[in-house]
C-alpha cells in the first residue's frame, strides 16, 4: 500500500475574507478606473436583475476555434430605469488620509421621485451657492474628484413593487476638473438613461450582493470532504481536524457560518444589447418572479450575481484584459434571442 496523503488543496478562497453578510443590499463601489474619455462620462448605472436566458451569436474572438461560427451563450437582463442626478459631491486627496470630502451640493428633488421614503430630511437646497464653494475649494487643490448621488426610479420598472429610490454615489471621469463639473452642472436634475453611459459591444464589471443562504456548515460552505461510513462518528463526520497553532484555532481552517449576501464583483461582461422597449427581450409570460420589462434595458453576455429583483451596479471596467481592447469597437451580432416560457411545463 502507498503512503498516506496528507496535504490537500485548501479549500475556499482567501481573497474573499471575511465572509460575513454585506452591510447593504446596494453594494458600495471601493474602486473606480483611471480610463481616459474625450468629454466626462459617468462611470457607473444601477439595475435591478430581472431574469435569464438564452441566446445564439456569431464569436468574434480571433484566434478561437469557434471564430465566425455560431455559438451558445447564457444571458443576464437587467432592467435600467433611467437615473436622476440629485447632488454634487468633491473630493480632493489629502496624502495623510486618502480622498477627503470638501463639500456637496442637492437640488430640490422632483415632485414623482419621492425621495421623503428615502431620505426625511434633506436640508438646505441653495444649489448654486454651495456649487461655487465647491469650485473655489477644488480650483486650489492638485488632485480633485466629481462625483454624482443618483436617484434610481424603481417605480417606473415592470418586476418592481416599491417606490423608494436607492441612491448611489458614481464617479465622472474625464480628463478636465473644470469640464468634469460643468458637465455635472449640465446633468443635474435631468434624467440619464444607460444609453448615455453605455454602449452596446463594450465591457463592463457588475457589483451586486448575492443570493443568501444563511448559516450553513462546512461541508457545503466550503466544499470539505465528508468522512467515511467507516469512520467513528463519535464526533461526527462532517467536521474538519482542528489546527492550532497553541494561541486558538487558525483562521483559515474551514468553519460553519454565513454563506452568501457577500458582495462580489463579476468583472469583464459583454453587453449585448441595450434597448428602450423590454417586450423585445421579456419571454412569453413574463420571467420568473419579477414579471415584464416596462423601461430601457441592458443584455449581459453570462451570469451576474445576486437574486430577481435585485439592485446591482453596472461599472467601466477596472481590469480590462488585453483581448478585449479588440472587441470594444465591434458590435455583437445576435442570431437568436429566446423569448420562450421560462415557466417550465
Amino acid at each position: 500500500m502507498g503512503a498516506r496523503k496528507h496535504h490537500a488543496p485548501r479549500r475556499g478562497s482567501l481573497g474573499v475574507r471575511p465572509r460575513k453578510r454585506a452591510s447593504s443590499i446596494i453594494p458600495r463601489v471601493k474602486s473606480w478606473p483611471e480610463l481616459e474619455f474625450n468629454k466626462p462620462t459617468i462611470l457607473g448605472f444601477l439595475g435591478y436583475k430581472a431574469g435569464m436566458t438564452h441566446a445564439f451569436i456569431i464569436d468574434q474572438r480571433k484566434g478561437s476555434p469557434t471564430h465566425g461560427m455560431e455559438v451558445f451563450t447564457p444571458v443576464s437582463i437587467v432592467e435600467t430605469p433611467p437615473m436622476i442626478p440629485l447632488a454634487v459631491r468633491a473630493y480632493v486627496f489629502d496624502p495623510n488620509v486618502g480622498l477627503k470630502t470638501v463639500g456637496e451640493a442637492w437640488i430640490t428633488p422632483p415632485e414623482g421621485l419621492e425621495l421623503h421614503r428615502k431620505i426625511k430630511t434633506l436640508g438646505s437646497f441653495d444649489f448654486d451657492k454651495k456649487v461655487k464653494r465647491i469650485e473655489d475649494e477644488i480650483n486650489s487643490r492638485a488632485k480633485a474628484e466629481i462625483r454624482v448621488i443618483m436617484a434610481s426610479q424603481p417605480r417606473l420598472a415592470g418586476g418592481l413593487e416599491k417606490k423608494k429610490p436607492d441612491l448611489v454615489e458614481l464617479k465622472i471621469g474625464g480628463k478636465d476638473i473644470s469640464s468634469i463639473l460643468d458637465y455635472t452642472k449640465s446633468i443635474i436634475g435631468k434624467e440619464v438613461r444607460v444609453s448615455d453611459v453605455f454602449t452596446v459591444g463594450s465591457f463592463i464589471d457588475v457589483i451586486a450582493v448575492t443570493k443568501g443562504r444563511g448559516f450553513q456548515g462546512m461541508i457545503k460552505r466550503f466544499g470539505v470532504k465528508e468522512l467515511p461510513r467507516w469512520h467513528k462518528h463519535r464526533k461526527g463526520s462532517r467536521k474538519s481536524g482542528s489546527r492550532s497553532h497553541g494561541r486558538g484555532t487558525w483562521s483559515e481552517t474551514p468553519q460553519a457560518g454565513q454563506l452568501g449576501f457577500h458582495r462580489r464583483t463579476e468583472y469583464n461582461k459583454r453587453i449585448l444589447m441595450i434597448g428602450e422597449n423590454g417586450l423585445e427581450v421579456t419571454p412569453s409570460g413574463g420571467f420568473l418572479n419579477y414579471g415584464i420589462i416596462k423601461t430601457d434595458f441592458i443584455a449581459l453576455q453570462g451570469t451576474i450575481p445576486g437574486s430577481v429583483k435585485r439592485p446591482v451596479i453596472l461599472r467601466y471596467p477596472v481590469r480590462p484584459p488585453m483581448w478585449i481592447s479588440k472587441l470594444d469597437d465591434i458590435k455583437p451580432v445576435i442570431t437568436y434571442l429566446s423569448v420562450s416560457s421560462k415557466q417550465g411545463n
